[in-house]
């Protein structure tokens, strides 16, 4: 007899006919255990079976090693012998679910135990069975939880281990593998040592950021390797569709990485909107946080097509934002835009669709810097001091910079070694040798 409808938790919506099928099966269990044990004498035929699934995901809850629960669980709740007591009509279910109570209070985690005591004040059989049965399936589930936790870091290292393996044996077939990998990574340290281009028009763009975490253009110091790893993963989200160089030891990331281009493209959009509209309303607009997250709403949805149609997408976005800024100064009761302001913010916002905007190409700028401090620095450090035109999308930042940093902290743990064969021949010999690139 299979008891999952009983979960607390219904994965089915009950507002869909299954879960209503599934909620009126739910109820009509417990309704027939009530009118059993209600009835003289009881019938204790579904307590048999409730008890048996109890009894089987107590022992599933216990580790290998306490074999002394596992017995006494055993003989507590022998079925042969709970059967017997049945037949006889001498079952006693409220001690039995009180010595299950007392179980359930030593293995459950922390966070049960609040409805372990809950539990205790029961004084219905059938309600109190309901109850047991609906808390021991959390705890099933918060075991499920541990032990995958727990599995992690050694699935986690096999799978290093099997892929760097897969992947030597391709390289011993193939021993021009990573000839993509060693131009990638050639570039990234060329990179390095060229200016990066600044915008004529924006005074502060050539300080695109505060937590720099490395100025090669000035700086006469000999090449990091991690920063040239660091500067190769960037360029993977400026990656050209027509080049088919691309690196050997990410193919199996390639999707992954087009996607995060992809959130990068429209936060850039998103965060030169929010800007332009932040110089024209003020910061008493932007200081209501409901303000922002309202327009945040307005641009995404109509950002949709701007892969395509880019001139149309922000013909829409200039009129919308332009309206929800007019209509909330006027809820607030202050003045309202002049028509030249009102002209000059649509322009603004239109000119966004142009890939040589300035202000889309400075918030471009910075969103890759702060990238490339989230693999130096860690994504924490790198949001505790945002440059300006960025504070706005902390949020999309942070969820941004976690991924990069989770898809090219796993790439680096699989392919460490064979970037620092290639990173030596590219960074000062003395520090390739210091700085190891599996280590970081």
């Amino acid at each position: 007899m299979n008891h999952d409808y009983h979960m607390e938790e219904k994965i089915v919506p009950p507002s869909s006919l299954e879960g209503k099928v599934k909620e009126t099966m739910h109820n009509a269990f417990w309704d027939h255990l009530k009118e059993q044990l209600s009835a003289a004498p009881p019938d204790f035929s579904c307590a048999l079976e409730l008890l048996k699934e109890i009894k089987e995901i107590l022992l599933s809850l216990l580790l290998p090693r306490q074999n002394r629960l596992r017995t006494e669980i055993e003989e507590a709740l022998d079925m042969n012998f709970l059967k017997q007591k049945a037949e006889d009509g001498t079952l006693d279910v409220p001690y039995l679910s009180k010595y299950i109570l007392n179980m359930m209070t030593l293995l459950c985690a922390p966070v049960r135990d609040e409805a372990v005591q809950k539990l205790e004040h029961v004084t219905d059989p059938a309600q109190l069975l309901r109850g047991i049965f609906q808390v021991l399936g959390l705890m099933k589930m918060d075991m499920v939880n541990y032990t995958i936790q727990s599995l992690q870091p050694h699935l986690q290292e096999h799978s290093i281990q099997y892929e760097r393996a897969k992947f030597q044996e391709q390289l011993d077939e193939q021993p021009g593998l990573l000839n993509h990998t060693t131009k990638w990574l050639t570039k990234a340290a060329a990179d390095l040592t060229t200016p990066p281009p600044t915008c004529p028009d924006m005074p502060d763009s050539t300080s695109v950021a505060g937590p720099s975490p490395n100025q090669p253009a000035n700086n006469p110091e000999p090449l990091s390797p991690s920063m040239v790893l660091s500067q190769g993963f960037l360029n993977l989200l400026l990656w050209d569709p027509q080049n088919e160089e691309f690196p050997e030891t990410l193919l199996m990331d390639r999707t992954r990485l087009q996607e995060l281009e992809s959130q990068l493209h429209q936060l850039t959009v998103l965060a030169s909107v929010l800007l332009v509209a932040s110089s024209f309303s003020g910061s008493v607009l932007f200081g209501s946080p409901q303000f922002v997250d309202k327009l945040k709403r307005i641009t995404r949805s109509l950002l949709e097509d701007f892969n395509s149609r880019p001139e149309e997408a922000m013909l829409t976005v200039s009129e919308q934002v332009s309206q929800e800024i007019h209509q909330s100064l006027k809820n607030m009761g202050l003045a309202a835009l002049s028509s030249d302001n009102t002209a000059s913010l649509i322009g603004q916002l239109q000119n966004i669709a142009k890939k040589e905007n300035c202000v889309r190409s400075v918030i471009d700028q910075r969103i890759h810097l702060f990238l490339k401090c989230c693999l130096v620095l860690g994504v924490q450090r790198s949001l505790l001091d945002l440059p300006g035109g960025l504070t706005l999308i902390e949020a999309e930042l942070a969820e941004l910079g976690q991924k990069f940093v989770n898809l090219t902290h796993h790439n680096q743990q699989v392919f460490g070694p064979y970037y620092t064969e290639i990173l030596k021949t590219l960074t000062s010999p003395a520090q390739a040798l210091e700085t190891k690139v599996e280590s970081l």
